[in-house]
């Protein structure tokens, strides 16, 4: 069994390079039209290749002229035959050098893009073909694979800065925990009233890193595409949510609107749930006292669309987009909550990609934020 691997690779090390193949096959089209054409010019008009002799006919005399009546017999010459092969064995040596030119030509650009490709790497995705010239198909194939750079580029990129945003918040919880332990075990004099306020205070700790664990995975989950679609409709998801975020609404003061009119999707439920459960969070979290929110679900041309508005602190134009990136929050410094760590709004746009819907912001002239998530149209062929 072990000899398997080296009998493929020599295979795959002796077959014949794309330029040799395309070669060959331009020097087998030459060769199959000449043949081609004899076999046509034989049928047609076969006194081109044939060789005639004249034989004098039974008691007749020889000819006094040179128009003579006798028996015609014809054959092809041997020296004709040779001269053929020959001429056929020069066009077949030139149309495979010609061929060969003309393979190279066209597979030199593809040349330039293996060769860049197997360059570009995680530590250099900044580079890119830039292939130029006539629009064909080399070209549009460059233009898309830098295209695909650019976006492995940005993922990267992201990726890295999400990685060490995690790390951070993760080392958070696990700093203050061990600060608790250790001033809980150098006090000289302790109380079961101050042991029990250190278990309390590791317990909060403990939990807000259990929801920071659920959010991250709830943002894995997402980014992952949808497993098994089913059909959803995001007014009873809403409902759902509402019914749940209710005490919380009157404990902040914040008024709830909610117009839900049937909205059916094809989605995941429970990424379509944390989607509105994230929305709802967001606009009760980052609200004012006696603020107000509206939740409305509704069947458009587009699809079905969700919207949340809420009032809230005035959110600058150009800050809006970095709402939705992981462990973003308002301003240039982290703010930090006992409810929220900054991932809300990041799991909303990734299960919106996940839905194929559009996501679109609008912040409030007097402070909050209007965000508008728009489904496509149910498969109705599940």
């Amino acid at each position: 069994m072990p000899p398997l691997p080296d009998r493929i690779s020599n295979t795959v090390l002796f077959r014949p390079a794309l330029r040799m193949r395309m070669a060959l096959l331009y020097a087998a089209l030459v060769c199959t039209s000449v043949i081609a054409i004899l076999g046509s010019t034989y049928l047609l008009a076969p006194g081109v290749l044939v060789h005639r002799t004249w034989q004098r006919a039974p008691n007749q005399p020889a000819p006094a002229t040179s128009g003579h009546s006798g028996f015609v017999s014809g054959s092809i010459g041997w020296e004709k035959f040779g001269g053929l092969l020959m001429a056929f064995a020069v066009i077949a040596a030139f149309s495979l050098a010609l061929g060969w030119l003309i393979a190279g030509r066209f597979v030199r650009p593809l040349r330039t893009i293996i060769g860049t490709a197997r360059d570009i790497s995680a530590t250099n995705l900044h580079r890119r073909l830039g292939l130029h010239g006539d629009h064909d198909e080399f070209t549009q194939l460059g233009e898309t694979l830098d295209a695909l750079f650019a976006r492995l580029e940005a993922s990267f990129e992201a990726q890295r800065h999400f990685i060490a945003n995690a790390s951070h918040e993760l080392r958070t919880p696990l700093s203050a925990g061990r600060a608790l332990l250790q001033v809980a075990i150098t006090d000289p004099a302790p109380t079961v009233e101050t042991l029990q306020a250190t278990c309390e205070e590791l317990l909060e700790l403990g939990e807000r890193q259990e929801r920071l664990i659920a959010a991250l995975l709830t943002l894995a989950n997402s980014q992952r595409g949808l497993q098994r679609p089913q059909p959803v409709d995001l007014a009873d998801v809403a409902a759902t949510v509402l019914l749940t975020r209710g005490p919380e609404a009157e404990r902040r003061g914040i008024r709830l609107d909610a117009t839900l009119a049937a909205a059916p999707v094809t989605g995941d439920p429970s990424l379509t749930q944390s989607l509105v459960s994230n929305l709802v969070d967001n606009a009760l979290r980052h609200n004012v006292p006696g603020g107000h929110a509206e939740i409305r679900t509704a069947t458009g041309t587009a699809g079905a669309v969700l919207s949340v508005g809420n009032t809230g602190t005035i959110v600058p134009a150009n800050e809006v987009e970095h709402l939705f990136e992981p462990f973003r929050q308002l301003g240039t410094q982290r703010i930090q909550h006992d409810e929220g760590h900054g991932l809300g709004l990041a799991i909303v746009r990734a299960i919106a990609v996940a839905h194929g819907a559009t996501l679109t912001t609008h912040a409030r002239p007097n402070g909050g934020l209007d965000i508008q998530v728009v489904f496509p149209p149910p498969d109705t062929s599940r």
